[in-house]
């Protein structure tokens, strides 16, 4: 859905709003039955770039669920301005939308129309979001039982434990959020040795020797000459990227980027431009009149020009169109930032990102940047690169000037993940993970696929975006896999476009396939139930769930 006002006073677009079909396949590139295929670029085969068939799925759903859930919306809407009505003159009680009495004469905090949404109707289905958990997010969770009295105004606990939820929302993509004792004996080891806090900046006490030891392995990893890491993977991008540009800069974002990199953007002063969403010929128009014209006003050349992408899209599941885009910052000289906060540990054959993905070298990226709150099971982020790039980062970065180190524990959890994702642990587990995701990836989405329900991404992603559409089908949705013991995030506005809510499954290595079938079966059942089975072009209603061969590795 692209949004006349994505560019607004400079600033960058946030990453709600999504790029449908036909933008994604403008530049000559291939569209049928549904699905973009990135083997042209501007109508000439790009087969020299992609070393394999690069497939994403960006269907359109049929106009009669556009038109029902613009009716939905618009129902909720005359019923939320009823209920207001209401409350305004005491016919309803109003629980805690409003200001305390003793601060009537304040000026208020927010406007009242600025909570309408939220007073009406994402307080109908609130009961699906901030679910505690009482465990470690793995395959399977256990789930705290919460219940409301007051239509969701507030919960209480009943103090029951719904055991054994087959998880499918953490970012659990390698399954190292794990509490095995052989597998975390080194970490308590470290936990023993430096306790839980650093309680000091990288630049005064806080750098320890497992900082420079996590620091040498994570370039070892990536195949770059040097890394620095941080405590928080969101503050990895807000915090360094104002550090790299600033005014008299341009940055051209995506427009789905994080808001970590919209807020680092933002922060950086620099001005900010936006392209459709992977596609190539919007950047490089983008490109083109950066070049031509320069600055506004003064039309000086921009002091650098940097690019701004993700390896994988959270809310999407399609890969970065990174061959292109490499190609196009050589052909008109910029910088390239990458976030591969999805995608490192998650694609590649070993595990390292979407550079490995498409088999091209580190060296063409500029700035590498990537979590370790996913893959890696554990907290905080890095950035990687030239050694220049690194040194400057370590006196200039806020992070590393304001920010509390990271805690040992954590870094000594992401070494040994790191250490058993590269073979140096001795064995081939970590490769075998690798390829356990692979397998469990391509399985969920052809089943899903074939089942006949509308899926976005790339097929090689792990995160599985199923849409809903309608919003009385989200709670619906949610409450009844709940029902089933499957643990699912459902997602709506405003963290996607209003029309566009959906289902957001993340697939691990550690989902065994007798956890995924029992998912499938569920929503099978589920999708035609609650008639989510929108897609017009799947292989089959009903499809058996079948065992496939299984290749394993030998340790």
């Amino acid at each position: 859905m692209a949004n006349p006002s994505a560019v607004c006073n400079g600033h960058l677009h946030h990453h709600h709003h999504h790029q449908k079909q036909n933008n994604l396949t403008k530049s000559g590139l291939s569209k049928k039955n549904g699905i973009t295929k990135g083997m042209k670029k501007n109508g000439v085969s790009n087969g020299t770039l992609y070393k394999k068939t690069f497939i994403e799925h960006f269907e359109q759903a049929p106009m009669y669920v556009a038109v029902f859930t613009f009716v939905g919306f618009a129902v909720g809407t005359i019923f939320g301005y009823l209920r207001d009505f209401m409350r305004a003159w005491g016919l309803e009680k109003r629980n805690i939308a409003a200001e305390r009495e003793q601060q009537k004469d304040f000026v208020p905090l927010y406007q009242d129309f600025e909570n309408f949404y939220t007073r009406n109707l994402y307080l109908r289905i609130r009961d699906n979001w901030n679910r505690p958990i009482c465990s470690v997010p793995g395959p399977q969770f256990d789930l705290m039982e919460r219940v409301t009295d007051d239509y969701n105004w507030t919960f209480r606990f009943t103090g029951r434990i719904i055991k054994n939820v087959i998880n499918m929302g953490s970012y659990n993509y390698l399954g190292f959020a794990e509490t095995d004792v052989n597998a975390l004996k080194t970490v308590t080891i470290e936990l023993e040795k430096y306790g839980t806090g650093v309680c000091s900046t990288r630049q005064e006490m806080g750098t320890l020797d497992k900082h420079v030891e996590l620091e040498k392995l994570v370039a070892k990893f990536l195949g770059v000459e040097d890394a620095m890491v941080f405590g928080m993977g969101f503050a990895t991008n807000s915090m360094n990227i104002p550090a790299l540009v600033g005014k008299g800069c341009l940055i051209l974002s995506d427009e789905l980027n994080h808001t970590s990199l919209v807020l680092g953007a933002r922060l950086s002063g620099a001005t900010i431009r936006i392209f459709k969403h992977n596609n190539m010929q919007s950047l490089e128009k983008l490109l083109r009149d950066a070049i031509i014209y320069g600055q506004p006003r003064t039309h000086r050349a921009w002091r650098k020009i940097i690019i701004l992408v993700e390896g994988i899209y959270s809310m999407e599941g399609s890969i970065v169109r990174l061959p292109e885009i490499v190609s196009l910052k050589n052909k008109y000289k910029a910088y390239l930032y990458l976030d591969e906060a999805h995608s490192i540990g998650a694609v590649g054959a070993t595990g390292r990102g979407v550079v490995e993905y498409f088999g091209m070298s580190p060296d063409d990226v500029d700035v590498l940047m990537g979590t370790f709150t996913k893959s890696f099971g554990a907290a905080g982020g890095y950035i990687a690169g030239k050694k220049d790039l690194v040194d400057f980062l370590r006196t200039h970065s806020h992070s590393a000037v304001y920010a509390t180190s990271m805690c040992p524990p954590v870094a000594e959890q992401i070494i040994r993940a790191m250490k058993c994702l590269m073979g140096l642990d001795g064995t081939t587990q970590g490769l075998q993970r690798v390829r356990q995701l692979e397998k469990n990836t391509r399985y969920f989405r052809r089943k899903l696929h074939e089942m006949g329900f509308i899926i976005y991404g790339n097929d090689d992603s792990p995160v599985v975006p199923l849409l809903l559409y309608m919003p009385g089908k989200i709670g619906a949705f949610a409450r009844r896999m709940l029902e089933k013991n499957i643990g699912v995030v459902v997602v709506g506005f405003p963290a996607t476009p209003i029309t566009e809510s959906r289902a957001r499954f993340c697939v691990s290595a550690a989902h065994t396939r007798e956890m995924l079938d029992t998912v499938l079966n569920a929503l099978d059942e589920l999708g035609d139930f609650l008639h989510l089975k929108y897609s017009r072009y799947s292989k089959s209603s009903h499809p058996e769930l079948y065992e496939e061969s299984r290749l394993e590795l030998e340790d």
